[in-house]
């Protein structure tokens, strides 16, 4: 007979398979039994989008060497010594994952988050082993709690005292060990969901049961001082864990980590985001709307739109990254802090999540994915070296004058990220972000499909029994194909930026009637398709100036999406002054272009292709840039 839970269980289910029509398209092994609240467009699931050649399956593929190369008895060894267990004999990491170092085993929410984005997408068994070998052997520390001291269902690489520290105010040591539990939870949902193992599930079970007990017991004001240390995305995870379970527990244990004093100002349109550290708020409100989407709870809703709007208008660089020191300023202030610890990259990885999930219940303007791919394209695939063989990551992005890239925190220092001394938060989101490029091409509703970035690709729309292709060399060219297999009537919904003038679209090299080509909306194009269809899509670029919010006489340059990098051959502090006016591209076969800076001819390139030049990527402007559009199709 069915106990109760299970037979909820199964009633879920159930209603699951109902909504499948309407909810995100997926082919997950384990996927969510409840369905999101207030969502109207959904992405699809990964192993229906798969990246074709080009630079964002580069990426892919150095994140994908090094996961297939780092050894997962290493990455075992803060948890077993902390477990209690033998460690096997495993080396010891340096870094951020050090036996030492405080908030250790972190990293390893990462790996296990990668490893199931890549076996999800392309059903990689290397990855799936990895993943799979950590998971038995974290249950296996589980099961030894009673051994080490700790309560039952605690899993991290550091012991359960430093949560009492913390509530009690005495935690001195550096710790974060809330952010660790998060990145912990993450990665055992992800292997849960995509990968279907369960020892996943059993150790994420066990330890979210923890959390709930041990945060049960707080008061609102303790826990709402707790939360003054950085704590990662534990609500984000806890929602998440309602909608796969559908036990409402979790979302009164997420409510518990909704920060007061800096959710109430966003939720009243307030920026008062003034020294808060970037990175410690930005997983505060992913998991507001992840909140929004379980409740229907509008409030939420706006703590995420303001926090979005108010970062991206008023705290952003023209990359789309933020924080210097890895903290807010105050709104407006860039000018002031070009220098050379600015734009963190775990950042950006979160601003992607906000944004996209944010676009799935607003799709009335292209705003969120002109951000988007403004982010992606330039901080996020710039912060990855082409020349590691392991992808290797920068934590900063330099924006100071003579810059090169390649810069570690300022805690643990260097200069690009290692296999095994580093081990810092952005050479996890880095991991992740690099092996999740085929999340937000593309996103559908009951008969719409929208694209949102131009990246070669094809994705399997199921539900319409239609594969469509993309073939493009974006941003190298301006244009890109889409090229339908199969048939049907349906609605193809295409982002124009708003960056772009005098767009266009065809099919089958004939003008579309009927749809309204307009910068900043999607362009819908309505028909009943056959089987070898082709749509062309053209976004002529041309030169741009992103000014300083603070400063008019600073800018960045941009190339339609692409913002341009000075590259020199040596290092100088001084800003050089651009004379806008002899701006020109150099090459129509790649992104090469010229300009005349304080007196001498200097070559400008893609800032995401500026990793070992000396760079100058804001400059004091002379004159205006040339007009017209040079990237036409």
């Amino acid at each position: 007979m069915l106990s109760r839970i299970s037979l909820s269980r199964a009633i879920l289910q159930a209603l699951t398979t109902v909504l499948l029509l309407y909810s995100p398209a997926t082919c997950q092994v384990d996927p969510p039994v409840v369905a999101e609240k207030g969502v109207s467009a959904y992405p699809f699931d990964f192993s229906q989008v798969i990246l074709n050649a080009g630079r964002w399956q580069d990426n892919q593929n150095r994140a994908i060497s090094y996961l297939h190369y780092v050894d997962v008895q290493r990455m075992l060894y803060v948890f077993r010594q902390n477990h209690k267990l033998s460690t096997n004999g495993a080396t010891t990491n340096g870094g951020w994952d050090d036996p030492t170092f405080p908030f250790r085993s972190h990293m390893q929410g990462h790996l296990l988050t990668a490893w199931a984005q890549c076996f999800g997408q392309l059903g990689d068994a290397t990855c799936k082993s990895q993943a799979t070998t950590m998971t038995a052997a974290l249950v296996q520390c589980q099961a030894n709690n009673a051994a080490a001291g700790f309560a039952t269902g605690y899993l991290s690489g550091f012991p359960e005292s430093d949560f009492t520290a913390l509530e009690t105010g005495k935690l001195t040591n550096g710790n974060v060990p809330w952010y660790v539990i998060h990145k912990i939870m993450a990665g055992l949902l992800d292997v849960w969901v995509h990968i279907g193992d369960s020892n996943a599930q059993k150790a994420l079970l066990a330890l979210a049961g923890w959390v709930d007990t041990r945060t049960a017991k707080l008061s609102y004001s303790t826990m709402q001082t707790v939360m003054n240390t950085e704590f990662g995305g534990m609500p984000e995870v806890l929602a998440d864990l309602y909608f796969q379970t559908g036990d409402s527990k979790w979302l009164t244990t997420a409510a518990r980590f909704n920060h007061a004093s800096v959710l109430t100002p966003l939720a009243n349109n307030q920026d008062q985001l003034n020294g808060l550290h970037a990175n410690t708020q930005i997983p505060k409100w992913i998991g507001a709307l992840r909140e929004y989407k379980a409740t229907g709870n509008t409030t939420y809703l706006n703590i995420a739109r303001n926090s979005w709007t108010i970062t991206t208008n008023a705290h952003a660089y023209a990359m789309g990254g933020i924080s210097q020191a890895e903290h807010f300023h105050a709104p407006n202030a860039i000018s002031g802090y070009l220098t050379t610890d600015t734009m963190e990259h775990c950042d950006s990885y979160n601003m992607l999540k906000l944004t996209r999930e944010l676009f799935s219940v607003d799709q009335s303007t292209t705003a969120y994915f002109d951000y988007y791919e403004r982010t992606l394209m330039n901080h996020v695939i710039g912060s990855q070296d082409p020349q590691s063989s392991h992808g290797a990551t920068t934590y900063f992005s330099q924006l100071n004058p003579g810059s090169l890239r390649g810069l570690g925190p300022a805690w643990g220092g260097g200069t690009w990220s290692t296999d095994y001394s580093s081990f810092w938060c952005c050479h996890g989101s880095s991991l992740e972000v690099n092996t999740a490029h085929a999340d937000s091409i593309y996103y559908y509703d009951s008969n719409d499909i929208y694209v949102n970035l131009f990246h070669p690709s094809t994705v399997t729309w199921s539900a319409k029994n239609v594969k469509i292709t993309q073939t493009t060399t974006y941003p190298v060219s301006a244009s890109s194909t889409l090229q339908v297999t199969g048939s049907g009537t349906w609605n193809m919904k295409i982002r124009i930026p708003s960056w772009t003038s005098g767009a266009s679209i065809l099919v089958n090299g004939q003008a579309v009637s009927g749809t309204t080509i307009t910068p900043g909306r999607y362009a819908t194009i309505s028909r009943t398709w056959t089987s070898g269809d082709k749509v062309t899509v053209c976004l002529p670029m041309s030169f741009k100036t992103i000014a300083a919010n603070d400063k008019t006489s600073v800018a960045a340059v941009a190339y339609g999406p692409v913002i341009l990098t000075g590259s020199y051959s040596s290092s100088s502090s001084t800003m050089p002054t651009l004379t806008l006016s002899t701006l020109k591209r150099t090459s129509t076969s790649a992104l090469q272009f010229s300009g005349s800076a304080s007196g001498q001819t200097v070559n400008l390139i893609p800032f995401f292709e500026a990793q070992h030049v000396y760079s100058n990527n804001y400059w004091t402007i002379s004159g205006s840039v040339p007009s017209g559009t040079s990237g036409s199709c």
